[in-house]
């Protein structure tokens, strides 16, 4: 099993920064794909970004390309997500997940999950 805890969410300025934490506890967390997803009230949760258990392979979402960044310390039992160039729509709840192995895109594939975090960007 894995244990996922976010920290970093607030409050920001359009156009700054945030550093999103994945703390994990659990011995599967070394052969775990981690994601971050995130969901606004009403909507459905939404694919933000993945890694792969190993850290050689990221994934993102077209709405992201180009300002976040994914990564993991698998010395550190962490994945983090930075945010940069953020914009109001960015605001959400913001949750880590786990699934062994490889990444994917559906929230379906998920085993576990975080509490969540929330992101949110003022205009």
């Amino acid at each position: 099993q894995v244990q996922l805890v976010e920290s970093g969410g607030g409050l920001v300025q359009a156009g700054g920064s945030l550093r999103l934490s994945c703390a994990a506890s659990g011995r599967s967390f070394i052969s775990s794909a981690i994601a971050w997803f995130r969901q606004v009230p009403g909507t459905e949760r939404e694919f933000v970004a993945a890694v792969s258990w190993s850290g050689d392979s990221t994934y993102s979402s077209d709405s992201v390309k180009g300002r976040f960044t994914i990564s993991r310390d698998n010395a550190k039992n962490t994945v983090y997500l930075q945010m940069n160039s953020l914009k109001p729509e960015d605001t959400a709840v913001y949750y880590c997940a786990a699934r062994a192995l490889q990444p994917g895109m559906f929230p379906s594939e998920y085993y576990y999950w975080g509490q969540g975090t929330q992101v949110t960007v003022s205009s």
